[in-house]
């Protein structure tokens, strides 16, 4: 069987949808035909879509504060996830905390952070993350 035929007829058929819709059951679907509710993800698509949106994290990041890939790896780790979070938008409202880790001012970032709705919403992920801005140090929680 041609795989490249079949694809191509699946997708005419089915439609590429690029955000979830409902099918015509009610049952809430993506990509092409993917029935979210009885199929689900497999761990490897899982794994690709984080990997997708890491790499979009990063991009934004060095589009908009390039100066982060001088930070050492852990406070590169804190950025990623503060934007994978709250996306750059919203983490770009952080202005304090982004102009204390401009300047490696790790206690008065992490303070900031703190000091935040954010971190009122998220509790505990704000507190690690905190702490890994102020040291420099992995979170011994994951």
């Amino acid at each position: 069987m041609k795989l490249q035929r079949l694809t191509e007829q699946l997708r005419f058929h089915e439609g590429v949808e690029h955000k979830v819709y409902k099918d015509h059951l009610g049952i809430e679907t993506i990509g092409v035909g993917r029935n979210l509710v009885d199929r689900g993800l497999s761990d490897h698509e899982i794994n690709v879509l984080l990997a997708n949106d890491i790499n979009i994290c990063e991009e934004e990041l060095n589009k908009k504060m390039p100066w982060w890939k001088e930070l050492d790896e852990v406070r590169q780790r804190c950025l990623i996830d503060l934007v994978f979070n709250l996306g750059m938008p919203r983490f770009s409202q952080f202005v304090k905390t982004i102009k204390h880790l401009k300047n490696n001012e790790f206690e008065q970032a992490s303070s900031e952070l703190l000091d935040s709705n954010y971190a009122r919403q998220v509790g505990a992920r704000a507190n690690r993350i905190a702490e890994m801005i102020r040291t420099g140090q992995d979170s011994e929680d994951f």
